[in-house]
């Protein structure tokens, strides 16, 4: 690579010139972008402001336990529901009516119950029986305060005060639901096809199926996420084992790139294709494995969503999918690696000295851990508002006319209600729990308000990641700089820089967040729209909003490029963060092919030892906790589904690579600069000599006329 691949034209600025002050990192410099710094801070006062008032309304346990038709918690300590925890519907086939998926919630009485009903029988068949404990029995699922005895058989159904009929139930996340099943292939209910009412009508089982599906829709996520929390209750301990383990690999792949860099390198891209490899080779055993095992042959498509993942894994076409990808991906990674093994070489140059200043600044390998912890705080504080703010409403009750469903859309008070002010003075109507919602300001406004707490999200995660990487900046800008490793590099790099970021461009790392942030809320607020105008047919309005979303995807990865190369102009001069942006951008276009060749190429390199790591961890936690090892299979767990632990290793190894790798690639972007600003303050000659190590010298064809040179 020759000089002359440094773009010259003035439009993006002049050069650097020489100045023999410069050492590295300005330390006389002042705070800068302090407006949005004030800002910054107000807006976290608000956020506090929020959560504390979210935690003052929100009740979390509209989200644990389900509440009966007048908004009681069923199964809640220290309540008189405390011994009813499962939820009994009077008429399960109200559940199949578009209603639920309008008002979330059947229209039909639903009271809390201890037990739910293992028998078939009828209100006039437990009111004409003699015996007492079946008269017993049935009055346990009316409300309470029926006058079971004296009261006839109209007169209770016509005040909705009992069932109809009881059907064999079974509990299913707190809820009874018919006990269907099958006999023969047809869909039964207590070992009964069909089952008889007080006036001689047939309830057929397939009508309960779907009555009991459609009532299942509201719960059906929690259904999943109950059995995925009891997967990380058994595995939890595992799951930790393996991302310390990810952790120590991570740590040892980092530290033998410090000493064998381009060993490790070469290693890495071979062990990747190998890997990948694997992948497609246990694809394709699975799926030939699976020819002529009966249901293995059903498409993805006709199987629909299905709650237990694992059945996925028993059709061939999920495994044809998995060996397609992979092999897309080898594929694509074998080209990349045959048209670019020219500029690997000058990478691998890069990344060497990238080792070399990660050896000089040990410390920065830690660093990650305060960005983790920091990010993992501001994660906690997002999601616990966000679920105090979403069960912050109101109990809202609704006129249910029983026989025609009419005045849905009435509100009523239960203590104060009269069916005489609905109904024309019949009986028919009753004051019902329909949802939670509020009509006062605090809840007009929620919905703003969990904007506002997932802006704050955004903004104070990017502040975060911004902080981590002006500190990783002026560290390995401080190693570049030196004339003489490492006599001349400051003691404590990090905390220095740390130092410096926090006591002058909080409101710099403010500005840039604060923008990126801007993006991606609307980002937030396009998929918003997205979701619901799902319905609508149109095409017009779905591309423009397509386009939009490509967009602003586009404009946020652009967003960041930018600012991470303003906050390494920030940590080595100081500047605000709008002319640190210019200037990193400017000096970008005027080395415009390096950037392409050198920093793309070594960001490639590191992306391919992430995955590699992930790779490893992944294929290891998998025979781990599919039990096909068998000499462990004992001590594995038992599992609802295998992939919860195997994808949270597999989520969670990526992020403590990406932490280590991090590390890696802000050094690298960071000499990258460095040496592009090298190349133009210096020519090599005695009174200017280059900065960068003899290796890159070497590379570049460059030389210093000087027998002083860079280690």
């Amino acid at each position: 690579m020759d000089s002359d691949e440094k773009t010259t034209d003035t439009k993006y600025g002049e050069a650097r010139k020489f100045d023999a002050n410069f050492k590295g990192p300005i330390h006389n410099r002042g705070c800068t972008d302090v407006l949005c710094c004030i800002l910054f801070i107000l807006f976290l006062f608000g956020y506090f402001a929020v959560g504390l008032l979210a935690w003052s309304q929100g009740d979390p346990r509209k989200v644990i336990y389900p509440t009966d038709s007048r908004g009681q918690f069923c199964g809640q300590a220290g309540t008189p529901m405390e011994k009813k925890p499962l939820l009994f519907y009077f008429n399960i086939l109200k559940c199949a009516s578009p209603l639920v998926l309008l008002e979330l919630q059947c229209p039909t009485t639903q009271i809390c119950v201890e037990t739910c009903p293992k028998e078939h029988l009828t209100l006039l068949t437990a009111k004409l029986s003699l015996d007492r404990k079946k008269q017993d029995y049935y009055r346990s699922y009316c409300k309470e305060g029926t006058n079971f005895t004296k009261m006839s058989a109209p007169d209770i159904l016509s005040q909705g005060l009992c069932p109809a009929m009881l059907i064999p139930s079974q509990a299913f996340t707190h809820r009874c639901l018919p006990a269907l099943g099958t006999l023969k292939g047809v869909v039964v209910v207590g070992n009964e096809t069909s089952l008889a009412g007080d006036a001689g009508d047939q309830v057929n089982a397939t009508q309960l199926l779907d009555a009991a599906k459609k009532s299942n829709l509201v719960v059906e996520a929690r259904q999943v996420a109950m059995r995925i929390f009891e997967d990380y209750t058994v595995s939890w301990y595992w799951i930790l084992l393996g991302l310390v383990i990810a952790m120590v690999v991570s740590f040892v792949f980092i530290v033998l790139l410090r000493f064998l860099a381009g060993v490790m390198i070469w290693v890495m891209i071979i062990l990747v294709i190998l890997v990948i490899g694997y992948g497609i080779f246990h694809c394709y055993w699975e799926f030939a494995s699976l020819k002529g095992v009966a249901g293995a042959d059903v498409t993805i498509k006709d199987l629909g969503l299905q709650t237990d993942f694992s059945i996925y894994l028993q059709i061939r076409q999920t495994w044809l999918a998995f060996m397609i990808i992979l092999a897309i991906v080898e594929v694509v990674i074998i080209l990349l690696l045959i048209f670019l093994r020219k500029r690997i070489l000058i990478a691998i140059a890069l990344i060497k000295e990238a080792s070399r200043a990660v050896g000089h600044v040990m410390s920065s390998l830690f660093y990650p851990l305060l960005t983790f912890c920091l990010l993992a705080m501001v994660i906690a504080y997002w999601a616990v508002t966000a679920v105090f703010l979403s069960t912050s409403n109101e109990q809202v009750y609704k006129v249910f006319n029983i026989s025609a469903g009419e005045f849905t859309k009435n509100t009523c008070v239960p203590e104060s209600f009269s069916p005489n002010n609905f109904s024309a003075g019949t009986l028919d109507t009753e004051c019902r729990f329909a949802f939670y919602g509020g009509e006062t300001l605090y809840h007009k406004y929620l919905i703003v308000l969990q904007f506002y707490n997932l802006f704050l999200f955004f903004w104070c995660a990017n502040f975060v990641t911004a902080l981590g990487q002006v500190t990783l900046a002026g560290a390995f800008a401080s190693y570049y700089w030196a004339f003489k490793k490492p006599e001349h590099i400051p003691a404590y790099p990090i905390f220095a820089s740390l130092g410096r970021a926090l006591r002058f461009h909080t409101g710099s790392l403010a500005f840039g967040s604060l923008i990126l942030s801007l993006v991606q809320i609307v980002r937030v607020l396009l998929e918003y729209l997205d979701h619901k105008l799902k319905g609508a047919q149109n095409r017009c309005a779905k591309f423009i909003l397509s386009c939009m979303k490509c967009c602003f995807w586009c404009l946020e990865k652009f967003i960041k490029f930018i600012n991470r190369n303003a906050y390494i102009m920030i940590a080595i001069y100081g500047k605000s963060f709008c002319p640190s942006a210019k200037d990193a951008f400017f000096l970008l276009m005027r080395n415009v092919i390096r950037v392409a060749v050198l920093d793309k190429v070594t960001d490639f390199l590191l992306f391919l030892g992430k995955l590699l790591i992930v790779g490893i961890v992944g294929i290891c936690s998998f025979f781990f906790f599919s039990g096909r090892i068998k000499a462990v299979e004992e001590t594995a767990p038992s599992l609802n589904y295998y992939w919860v632990p195997i994808l949270t290793l597999v989520v969670g190894s990526y992020l403590i690579a990406h932490g280590f790798f991090s590390v890696y690639a802000m050094c690298v972007d960071t000499l990258f600069l460095c040496f592009c600003e090298d190349l133009e303050r210096n020519d090599g000659t005695a009174e200017r000599p280059y900065l960068m190590s003899n290796n890159l010298l070497g590379i570049l064809k460059k030389s210093n006329d000087t027998t002083k040179t860079v280690d």
